[in-house]
């Protein structure tokens, strides 16, 4: 992977946090307040977006840090998108993956710590 391409990865990954967080907030809002999951919808949407401009910073590094990258892109991908999942569906299995994406994450934040 280069830089170019980590930009683009993190600018889709920006992309998507922002289109996620108006789609709870507007079309799925009456869905998800009657599941009683909004509050899940949230803290998927926050975490995704943060993640998104901490790959931005990493993606224009020279060189790319791929390490941290690769972690927190996977580990965003977990945690964000069990907890999607969660709030759409309302099966609590879900939220037994969302800890392992957070390790993902935990992990690429150690590894900037470490590497940077």
């Amino acid at each position: 992977m280069n830089n170019r391409l980590a930009i683009r990865i993190a600018g889709l990954f920006g992309f998507f946090g922002i289109s996620l967080g108006a789609f709870g907030a507007h079309l799925l809002r009456d869905f998800l307040e009657r599941l009683g999951t909004a509050q899940i919808w949230q803290t998927a949407v926050l975490y995704h977006l943060v993640q998104a401009v901490v790959l931005l910073l990493l993606a224009g590094r020279q060189p790319l840090p791929r390490v941290p990258f690769v972690l927190i892109l996977g580990g965003t991908i977990i945690f964000s998108g069990s907890l999607y999942a969660l709030a759409l569906t309302n099966l609590r299995w879900f939220g037994a993956v969302t800890p392992l994406g957070g390790l993902g994450m935990l992990c690429g934040w150690l590894s900037i710590a470490w590497k940077l």
